[in-house]
C-alpha cells in the first residue's frame, strides 16, 4: 500500500514539473492553472456526497449498485467524472460503524467531500484513529454503543472510500433534497452521524 503513496508523490512531482515547464514555455500561465484549479474545486462539495447518499435511500436500485460498483454509480449522477481513483462506499448498519482515513497521506474523494478538514491531514487523526478509533471518535463526539464494531478503511491513491450513513429514523416520505440536507461532512467519513 505504501507504494500507491509513493507512486502519488511521484506523479505529483511529474505535474508540478510539467505545469512549470508549460509557464516557461509561455503555453499556460500560472493564472491559467490556478482557475482550473478553482474551477474543479467549485465543482467538489460535501452536498454531492450528501446527494449520494440521499439518492441512495430512497432508491434501493441504485444504492446496491453504489455498494456493488460506486464508481460507476456515482458517475450516473455527474460526479466522478474523468476521476482515475476508484470510489469504494461502505455502509453503516445498527451494528457496523465505518471510519475513513489515509494513514499515510491524506487521499480523500475530494468531488464527493469537497476540501478535506484540516484535522483529516493531521498526524495524530490518520495514527490514532486506525489504533483507538472508538477513542478517537468520543473526541468528536460520537459516542458509539460497545456492541457496536468499527472498521477502520484506509484510502489510498486509487482507492478512495465514502461513508453511506444510516437513515434517521422518522425520514420517510422527505424528498432527496431534504435528506441531502441532512448530512454532514463527517458522517461522510464517519467521525459523525446523522
Amino acid at each position: 500500500m505504501s507504494g500507491d503513496h509513493h507512486t502519488d508523490a511521484a506523479i505529483a512531482r511529474r505535474v508540478r514539473r510539467l505545469e512549470t515547464l508549460l509557464e516557461e514555455k509561455g503555453l499556460i500561465s500560472g493564472d491559467k492553472v490556478d482557475e482550473a484549479i478553482d474551477a474543479f474545486l467549485a465543482e467538489s462539495s460535501p452536498a454531492n456526497g450528501a446527494r449520494v447518499v440521499a439518492r441512495a435511500w430512497t432508491d434501493g436500485a441504485f444504492k446496491d449498485r453504489l455498494l456493488r460498483d460506486a464508481t460507476a454509480a456515482v458517475r450516473e449522477l455527474g460526479y466522478m467524472e474523468g476521476s482515475y481513483q476508484r470510489l469504494r462506499v461502505v455502509e453503516n448498519t445498527a451494528t457496523l460503524h465505518n471510519v475513513i482515513v489515509c494513514t499515510l497521506c491524506s487521499c480523500y474523494p475530494l468531488r464527493l467531500l469537497g476540501p478535506s478538514p484540516s484535522w483529516y491531514k493531521s498526524e495524530a487523526y490518520r495514527s490514532r484513529v486506525v489504533r483507538e478509533p472508538r477513542a478517537v471518535l468520543a473526541e468528536f463526539g460520537l459516542e458509539l454503543p460497545a456492541d457496536v464494531r468499527i472498521t477502520v478503511w484506509d484510502s489510498s491513491a486509487e482507492t478512495r472510500y465514502m461513508v453511506l450513513p444510516c437513515r434517521p429514523e422518522g425520514t420517510e416520505g422527505m424528498s432527496e433534497e431534504r435528506l441531502a440536507s441532512l448530512v454532514p461532512r463527517n458522517a461522510l467519513i464517519g467521525t459523525a452521524v446523522v
